[in-house]
């Protein structure tokens, strides 16, 4: 009886919650120790369930409220609506909305779209661009590479990035990542000759370019040079230019627009408020070698008005822009330490007011050096000689069929080898 009451005076003293009936057994009898008496009671054991928890225990199911993510997800599977009574009702979405949203948020992982529907991709790239996933830094440009590689053009075929350096400067290998633009405008950037954008324009990605507008970007004979050079060796790169604009830009001379001359396809050139020396001698050398003549009349095709962002990522370029603007918010409280600097500094004020308007002088007395490709006239010739002509072309015509006759046959005469002859050939 010792050993029981040391039994239940640890199990007492251990600890004060309620395990449940102890039983023990002796002399093939089963006994249940009494923890409040201390001792043993020889009674048989009564089937009650077994209590895992305490009466007073409670669990309370609750959605985690620092995770709205999981909520959004929830609320996303409905289209809420309102009837003419004014009573909510609410409609499952379907399956390809609720596949096209998940696919969107997380766009960034898609391997390839490589021959994947292109009026499906479309709406994909709608989807994560509401979502602005291509505003992200690193995987907004990986998912944004992933379409242009798939679709080229239809992601973009023209870019407008005119006085907006800032957008050039952050976005850079998000524009680089563009393929098959036609019409690119980088006026008034002021990127000048060492720029990686303009590296990036002698590529084959952009070989596609037929409009590249390019004023007042700084540029002189080597950024020319530089622009040119895969033309000129390799005939790559901007072979398939039409219109070019290089206006404002006093660096190039006459050795740079000679560098020009190897844009064989060229309708349209604008070379107005350059540092020429002998003006009509590039004019000369423009009409004899690229064929382009001089305008009296400013051109259409240089008013930038027909040069416009267009295409899938047309709202992508509108909300980097407004991404940089946002960023660049906290910088307009400096106004007003410039006003007081103009306020102190009137002379200053008047200088920067007197050179701004001596350069807008100079670039309207400038002369117009726009250049267009004139279309070919009928030569008006009298009607016997154009028959005489007709009947010259199809003579010539017959003699350089016979003659190509007589060649192949003289071939098919010296390819005529016997059979040791090609046993001989065999042997090398």
């Amino acid at each position: 009886a010792d050993w029981t009451r040391g039994m239940s005076y640890c199990l007492h003293s251990e600890s004060h919650l309620d395990t449940g009936p102890i039983y023990v057994r002796e002399n093939g009898k089963l006994h249940v120790v009494n923890q409040g008496a201390g001792g043993i009671q020889n009674v048989t054991p009564k089937t009650r369930p077994f209590r895992l928890f305490s009466r007073g225990f409670s669990v309370e199911l609750c959605m985690n409220r620092e995770d709205d993510r999981a909520r959004r997800q929830r609320t996303d599977h409905f289209i809420f609506t309102y009837t003419k009574e004014g009573n909510l009702r609410y409609s499952a979405k379907s399956l390809f909305s609720l596949a096209l949203a998940y696919i969107s948020d997380n766009v960034d992982h898609i391997d390839s779209l490589i021959g994947f529907p292109e009026q499906i991709a479309e709406k994909l790239f709608s989807a994560a661009e509401a979502r602005q996933k291509f505003t992200e830094p690193v995987t907004g440009l990986r998912a944004l590479q992933k379409f242009t590689e798939a679709y080229g053009n239809l992601v973009l075929c023209s870019l407008c990035l005119r006085n907006r350096y800032l957008v050039v400067s952050e976005k850079l290998e998000e524009i680089k990542s563009f393929r098959e633009l036609t019409c690119l405008d980088l006026s008034c950037c002021k990127l000048g000759d060492e720029h990686e954008l303009l590296e990036h324009l002698t590529k084959e990605a952009l070989s596609s370019v037929k409009r590249l507008l390019l004023k007042d970007n700084s540029l002189s004979d080597a950024g020319l040079r530089r622009m040119t050079a895969p033309v000129r060796v390799l005939k790559k790169g901007l072979e398939n230019l039409l219109v070019l604009d290089l206006s404002c830009n006093p660096k190039i001379t006459d050795v740079g627009i000679g560098y020009l001359l190897s844009f064989k396809k060229l309708n349209c050139l604008d070379i107005s408020g350059t540092g020429l020396k002998d003006v009509n001698a590039v004019i000369k050398r423009i009409q004899m070698q690229i064929g382009l003549v001089h305008s009296k009349v400013p051109l259409k095709e240089f008013d930038h008005s027909n040069c416009k962002t267009e295409g899938w990522a047309e709202q992508t370029v509108l909300q980097w822009e407004q991404a940089v603007m946002e960023a660049m918010k906290p910088q307009e409280d400096l106004r007003s330490r410039t006003a007081a600097l103009h306020f102190y500094g009137k002379t200053r004020r008047i200088e920067e007011v007197v050179k701004r308007k001596l350069v807008e002088a100079e670039t309207k007395a400038s002369r117009n050096l726009q250049f267009y490709k004139e279309k070919v006239q009928n030569c008006h010739l009298p009607l016997k000689k154009e028959v005489a002509g007709s009947h010259e072309l199809k003579n010539n015509k017959k003699r350089a069929l016979a003659e190509q006759e007589r060649e192949r046959t003289s071939k098919q005469k010296h390819l005529c080898l016997t059979v040791e002859d090609w046993d001989l050939l065999n042997t090398y």
